[in-house]
């Protein structure tokens, strides 16, 4: 038997010329099963495309989130308000108190300044009313007839102090110097002789002291000269 079964293996495969054993079936079955298997096959390819899709979405996904992590800090724009407060609240201290104390001495030093130009000012025009005043007195004075001096005959002793100016040994010449003082404005007094004295002395001036009429002689003899002299009557 076995040797049957050797022998028709043999013939078989001499006839198939040692090619492997092929099973036969119908058009119909092969195409049945070429759609039965490519279903699965779309159905994987769908998933597959989907995987890829879903992969495609991740790094968008991740792309947004560096995104996100790599947007602007707001650490320069604080750093920027807080300068900007600083730099503010300096230049308000320095307008506070350093410009406006200046400005305030610098207003009143002009105002100092000006007052002691009106101040200045003032005096002068002072000064020059009064020099005028004093130009027109004087041209006045010049102009005007001096008023007349008294003239008097003493008659007895007075206890005073008097300077004497002239000393005449004529009463009448005594009285003609002393109409020519009173021409000039000054009051004179004619002493009669008395005692050992024989001569009329003309005096100016009526003193109680002997310094007082001293003083005045001295102070009368750039206009007298030097020969004034002081006697008390």
């Amino acid at each position: 038997m076995a040797n049957e079964s050797d022998d028709t293996k043999n013939n078989q495969d001499e006839e198939n010329f040692g090619l492997p054993e092929i099973e036969y079936k119908p058009l119909d079955q092969l195409e049945e099963k070429g759609t039965t298997e490519e279903t699965p096959l779309a159905q994987n390819e769908y998933h597959q495309e989907e995987t890829e899709s879903g992969n495609q979405e991740e790094p968008e996904h991740e792309v947004d989130h560096e995104f996100e992590e790599e947007q602007p800090s707001k650490a320069p724009w604080v750093i920027g308000i807080i300068i900007a407060l600083v730099v503010g609240v300096a230049g308000f201290m320095i307008y506070k108190f350093v410009y406006l104390p200046k400005k305030a001495k610098q207003e009143q030093l002009a105002k100092e300044k000006a007052a002691a130009e009106q101040k200045a000012d003032r005096k002068a025009k002072e000064a020059e009313e009064l020099r005028l005043k004093q130009e027109a007195e004087a041209k006045a004075k010049a102009n005007a007839k001096p008023a007349e001096g008294t003239i008097e005959t003493l008659a007895q002793r007075t206890g005073h102090y008097f300077v004497v100016v002239s000393s005449s040994i004529d009463g009448d010449l005594a009285m003609d110097q002393a109409k020519k003082l009173s021409a000039k404005g000054i009051n004179s007094k004619i002493i009669p002789p008395y005692g050992k004295w024989k001569y009329y002395r003309l005096g100016i001036g009526d003193f109680d002291t002997y310094a007082s009429a001293q003083s005045s002689a001295d102070a009368s003899k750039t206009e007298y000269g030097n020969g004034l002299w002081v006697i008390k009557y």
